[in-house]
């Protein structure tokens, strides 16, 4: 079975079953809702992609998007429109709103269920990017490419020798790291760099990273640590 929990939202109850049944058959694990109203009772987090009619009863597809990108726990959650709207400007409002892609009706299933397989691969291939690109332990955030260090959201001033320093223990918590160690990773283009040096650089990391700065803790005799 797969991990990827879709929503279909449709109010033609027959196209909701066949949708189910048959991505249902591909190893989703699908539920239905038969308006907009429905769906948004639903605890839309535990979803990896939402399926949703345009013209449904009081409440269409696009004010249900929006209401979902609005809300920050659902704001990058995967929307495909299924839509009997097929104008250029509909397909436009949709793609504005955030949609990740438009099928129009009437479709195959076969086609449905390609463009479905694509969006999540396409969602997951950023994610494994993103994971890449960032490092984070709480609410302490690292993107590793635009050297950008968040602290609760905020940006944190960093210079380089601190912003390699915590990327070093981050990446290695738990792992106690000897002076020497650090010398050789993140002084490794300096001659005669003092054992001081380290000590000061840890000093002035931790006054700029508020609480976390008790996860730096000095092993004595060993070294450094950033302890969980």
């Amino acid at each position: 079975m797969s991990p990827y929990r879709i929503l279909v939202v449709d109010d033609e109850e027959d196209l909701c079953e066949i949708l189910q049944f048959n991505l249902e058959n591909e190893g989703y694990n699908v539920d239905v809702a038969y308006s907009a109203e429905e769906a948004l009772k639903k605890d839309l987090t535990q979803y990896s992609l939402l399926l949703l009619d345009v013209m449904m009863g009081a409440m269409s597809g696009f004010k249900m998007a929006r209401i979902i990108r609005d809300n920050p726990k659902t704001a990058f959650t995967p929307i495909v429109f299924l839509t009997a709207k097929t104008s250029e400007n509909d397909r436009l409002t949709g793609f504005a709103i955030g949609a990740d892609d438009y099928i129009s009706k009437p479709f195959s299933i076969r086609e449905v269920i390609a463009r479905i397989h694509a969006v999540i691969r396409r969602v997951e291939a950023l994610k494994v990017k993103s994971i890449i690109e960032n490092i984070s332990y709480e609410n302490l955030e690292m993107n590793i490419v635009n050297k950008k260090v968040l602290l609760e959201n905020n940006e944190v001033s960093l210079t380089k020798k601190e912003f390699e320093l915590l990327k070093l223990f981050l990446e290695n918590r738990n792992r106690v790291f000897s002076r020497e160690e650090i010398l050789a990773r993140v002084w490794s283009d300096e001659d005669g760099v003092l054992n001081r040096t380290i000590d000061v650089n840890i000093t002035r990391l931790r006054k700029k990273i508020g609480h976390y700065e008790q996860n730096i803790v000095t092993r004595l005799g060993y070294g450094y640590c950033f302890e969980e």
